[in-house]
């Protein structure tokens, strides 16, 4: 049965996003917000054909006035958010001798400061009704910062910093906000270009299904137990 209200997830490719929206909208309407929303045309086709409620929105998470009004038009077109995840970010491997100044901004702006910006406008939300939950996207450059990629763990480190913030700010006033630091590499198109075949082989890369799952699991969760920091690998991810 569909619960009442809406989830908002931001940052909707192939990979995630799309398993996020999917198993959201089991449960819930569901908005997928990109930049270019007429991209998210088949997975909206996809699940409302399968019996879900889903509709795209255009919006650029760096901008402020492009998320307010995205958030107005999906929780009037779809109801109050009860669950909002952030699952966008850029990713750049550069040497540091190299790294040019706009670039290093606009990767940690995709990652970073459209996390604030959407964090915000769903705390907005959430805190008039006291309840909600919401979710961020993070990786293993949320904790250790590899070689030549400073730009986009830069993001990640303040994402996660973000975070655990708003986590300790917002859970008295009914707010559960987790943070999914994801070890290895997901089953995407990405991934499966980038890693060779041994990797991918016996669940060696992580099931965005599974993932989904997941997401799912830690907004559901009673307040008398609460998940901040959602640690997760494959089985043949090494810690």
């Amino acid at each position: 049965m569909t619960k009442s209200g809406s989830a908002i997830i931001v940052g909707v490719g192939d990979g995630l996003g799309a398993a996020l929206a999917r198993r959201f909208a089991q449960d819930y309407a569901v908005a997928i917000v990109a930049r270019d929303a007429e991209k998210l045309g088949p997975l909206v086709k996809e699940i409302n054909d399968s019996g879900g409620v889903v509709q795209a929105f255009p919006g650029d998470a760096t901008v402020d006035a492009d998320v307010a009004a995205m958030f107005e038009a999906a929780e009037k077109e779809l109801g109050p958010a009860e669950a909002v995840i952030y699952n966008a970010g850029g990713r750049v491997q550069r040497p540091i001798v190299e790294q040019d100044t706009e670039e290093f901004i606009s990767v940690w702006g995709s990652s970073c400061l459209g996390a604030m910006i959407v964090g915000r406008e769903a705390a907005r939300s959430m805190t008039q009704r006291g309840h909600g939950s919401i979710l961020f996207t993070g990786g293993r450059s949320s904790r250790t910062a590899g070689a030549e990629v400073a730009a986009f763990a830069a993001g990640k480190f303040g994402v996660r910093a973000l975070a655990q913030s708003m986590a300790r700010e917002l859970a008295p006033q009914g707010i559960h906000v987790a943070h999914f630091t994801i070890e290895g590499g997901i089953d995407n198109a990405i991934s499966r270009k980038r890693l060779p075949e041994e990797v991918q082989r016996d669940d060696g890369l992580i099931s965005t299904e599974a993932l989904a799952d997941l997401y799912f699991q830690t907004h559901s969760q009673p307040r008398s137990c609460w998940s901040f920091e959602v640690d997760l690998r494959s089985w043949r991810e090494p810690f």
